[in-house]
């Protein structure tokens, strides 16, 4: 029993070793600029991909191609907040729906405000 447990880890081990080894033949990675918010996740989408687009305009220099890498990192800070304050918007929107068919004046004047400051980001 020990001598399997040892020889699971040892390939766990193989294994881990591996992975580190791929990740060091990977380009340096960015934290790329923060989305703390959805106006912040919409502002930075917005600047990266205008950056993109200016840089694909042209030929592809590798300095580009390193910008675009490092860009890369905003841009998927910034979807997954949109994504996630996103979702949290369709939950609200439903509880208003669901209100609204119940007549549930409450639960929509409740909710409503709510559904409206998180969507304005979205529609401005």
């Amino acid at each position: 029993m020990r001598q399997m447990a040892l020889i699971a880890a040892v390939f766990g081990l193989v294994s881990l070793a591996g992975t580190v080894a791929h990740a060091d033949d990977r380009p340096e990675h960015f934290e790329g600029k923060p989305a703390e918010n959805l106006e912040q996740a919409l502002t930075n989408l917005a600047e990266a991909n205008a950056e993109l687009e200016e840089r694909m305009a042209g030929e592809l220099s590798d300095e580009d191609m390193a910008r675009i890498h490092e860009l890369s990192y905003t841009m998927e800070n910034a979807l997954q907040r949109i994504q996630q304050d996103t979702e949290s918007l369709a939950v609200t929107l439903e509880e208003i729906h669901l209100a609204s068919e119940r007549m549930d004046r409450s639960t929509v004047q409740d909710q409503g405000p709510k559904y409206l400051e998180k969507a304005r980001p979205l529609v401005q």
